[in-house]
């Protein structure tokens, strides 16, 4: 029975640890919980802006297929 090696990161999107296949190291994996991406690396290599960087990114992500998917005038009252 062979079983697989994980390691543990935090999504930086939404902060969950997630326990990752160690063969996954350097890939772009979804986080399950918020279907956030991010490149599944060592904890313990990380720089400190590298977080952020995902997170401001991340939330580029979202405002932009937010302004994709309001319909015009959706704020408009009749008259």
């Amino acid at each position: 029975m062979s079983g697989s090696i994980y390691f543990v990161q935090e999504c930086p999107i939404c902060g969950r640890k997630l326990n990752i296949r160690i063969q996954y190291l350097g890939r772009q994996v979804v986080c399950q919980h918020c279907r956030g991406q991010f490149l599944a690396q060592d904890p313990t290599n990380v720089g400190p802006h590298s977080h952020w960087e995902d997170v401001l990114r991340r939330a580029q992500e979202l405002l932009e297929n937010t302004q994709q998917s309001e319909p015009e005038n959706r704020f408009r009252h009749p008259r």
